[in-house]
């Protein structure tokens, strides 16, 4: 092992107190076992200098699918790998695979594509809409994460309006499931659950922890119908590392999201579970 060097990838973009905060904790973790491991925010200059030989391994805890490609493409070993970052990063890409996969989620409708902005909406189809999801209606941009683009409508004139602003933007359209502003994270490594966390949020109908949602332990035994569709979603995805974002009514489970580089501070910090060291022991047994 002593030879052994990593990489943990974060965007150039990141804010401090998010990506580089996780990386840092790994990298700790990493320390720990005698492991040298960088941290680099820069990664499309190694690559273009290609000096990502050095590197036994890699996080990536980016969503940059251009810069993933290229490191596998280097030989370099991703956790996670290319292929389940670009089909996470796409929330249309999640619903297909796991639809196919005979997995819930909330029934959806995914916008056409569109090319100019003086094209005008088809009120028809927006209507069909309407009656096929009834209100509030959840309207999510293909891209985006901590709840950024992901809108609710509780009307014909809102779900209008929106669809207008997102019109040249890939999007999907589905049905609210569950209580507003609550869902379930649950943290997945090595395509099994480690924690699950209740996320409530009393303000927003986003139970995101970045927009004011607070986290209550559960604990895993309790909610096994969880913990078996998170899992499921880990293993259809081929997630080495996953967020799993459940919603639950009367009907059963259904996925909201699954987030391949989630963020843990909230997870470890309710649950308890040391959830970088847990990553970081996974990773060394399967490098």
């Amino acid at each position: 092992m002593r030879n052994i060097k990593g990489a943990i990838f974060v965007n150039a973009y990141s804010k401090p107190s998010q990506s580089i905060t996780q990386a840092q904790n790994l990298q700790q973790e990493f320390i720990k076992k005698g492991i040298g491991i960088d941290i680099i925010t820069d990664g499309f200059l190694l690559v273009r200098k290609n000096k990502i030989k050095e590197y036994s391994f890699g996080i990536f805890l980016d969503k940059d699918k251009y810069l993933s490609k290229q490191l596998e493409n280097l030989g370099l070993r991703l956790f996670n790998s290319h292929d389940a970052i670009r089909i996470c990063d796409d929330k249309g890409e999640t619903c297909i695979a796991l639809e196919q996969n005979g997995i819930k989620t909330p029934k959806t409708f995914f916008a056409p594509v569109c090319y100019r902005k003086e094209s005008p909406l088809n009120e028809d189809w927006l209507k069909e809409i309407e009656k096929e999801l009834k209100y509030p209606i959840i309207i999510k941009g293909s891209f985006g994460s901590m709840g950024s683009s992901v809108y609710k409508a509780e009307n014909y004139e809102e779900l209008k309006e929106i669809s207008e602003e997102q019109k040249l933007n890939p999007h999907i359209y589905q049905q609210m499931v569950g209580e507003s502003g609550v869902d379930y994270r649950v943290i997945c490594i090595g395509k099994q659950a480690v924690s699950c966390m209740k996320r409530v949020n009393k303000t927003d109908f986003r139970s995101n922890i970045a927009l004011g949602g607070v986290g209550e332990k559960i604990e895993l035994e309790r909610v096994p119908h969880l913990v078996e569709v998170a899992n499921t979603c880990a293993k259809v995805l081929n997630l080495d590392y996953c967020g799993v974002d459940l919603l639950v009514d009367e009907t059963g489970v259904y996925v909201c999201e699954v987030n391949s580089n989630a963020f843990f501070e909230e997870s470890k910090r309710v649950t308890g579970v040391n959830i970088a060291k847990l990553y970081v022991e996974y990773i060394l047994e399967n490098i």
